[in-house]
């Protein structure tokens, strides 16, 4: 909260990717979560891509921070989070009203912006979370914004397992958990474990988004094994 208030605003974008990850990763950190990475990762020049992930809890942006900082794209519920919702805002969400069909528009324009300008965005097309045991319909209409801007999507598919190979459905912020219950089912655990498998970038070029959202999700589901 005190760096967010203070120096982030005088901060150039190099450093402010810097405390990102730190940040991220020392709040990861003190949940005692171990991160498990497979695949090519993305490097620090990374740029003008948009990473599409499976959605299970509010950790899946730290986690994916502590990697490779983004700009998200979150529902606007969010934004009202105690402490959450301040550092969403002040870091640069974007945030879309996802009853609203009308500020979609707003969103594909925003999201193209910024990728053309060269930014990362993080986009989670389920549009809600899961348990970790299934996997929801993905929504297109924010890959038009990658396409609009001619940038690549980069599936990554989020796990958190049990020691005996199951998945640990105690991680997930999903149907009528609470944000608070969510906190603690996190603090009892002992040393969980997020996994980032990151996939194979997909080309936009000659695609329409509904084809590009469903070979996300066949990459992210074939994965997971879902």
């Amino acid at each position: 909260m005190v760096i967010v208030a203070t120096i982030w605003a005088f901060a150039k974008n190099k450093s402010r990717i810097k405390l990102t990850r730190w940040w991220c990763k020392r709040l990861l950190d003190h949940l005692n979560f171990q991160i498990d990475t497979y695949g090519k990762l993305p490097d620090d020049k990374l740029s003008k891509t948009m990473f599409i992930a499976n959605h299970v809890s509010w950790t899946d942006i730290h986690a994916l921070n502590s990697i490779i900082p983004l700009q998200f794209i979150a529902k606007s519920d969010i934004n009202n989070w105690p402490i959450f919702g301040y550092l969403a805002r002040k870091s640069g969400t974007i945030f879309i009203n996802r009853r609203s069909r009308k500020d979609t528009a707003r969103i594909v324009e925003t999201t193209a912006q910024h990728l053309i300008m060269g930014g990362n965005v993080g986009f989670f097309p389920e549009g809600t979370t899961t348990d970790g045991t299934c996997l929801a319909h993905f929504k297109s209409s924010i890959v038009q914004a990658a396409i609009n801007a001619n940038a690549p999507l980069h599936p990554v598919a989020i796990r958190y397992p049990l020691p005996n190979g199951g998945v640990n459905t105690q991680i997930a912020y999903a149907g009528d958990t609470s944000f608070g219950e969510s906190m603690m089912n996190i603090l009892k655990q002992k040393n969980p474990v997020v996994e980032l498998h990151f996939l194979a970038q997909i080309d936009v070029q000659s695609e329409h988004r509904r084809a590009l959202s469903q070979t996300a999700f066949e990459a992210i589901s074939s994965q997971l094994n879902l």
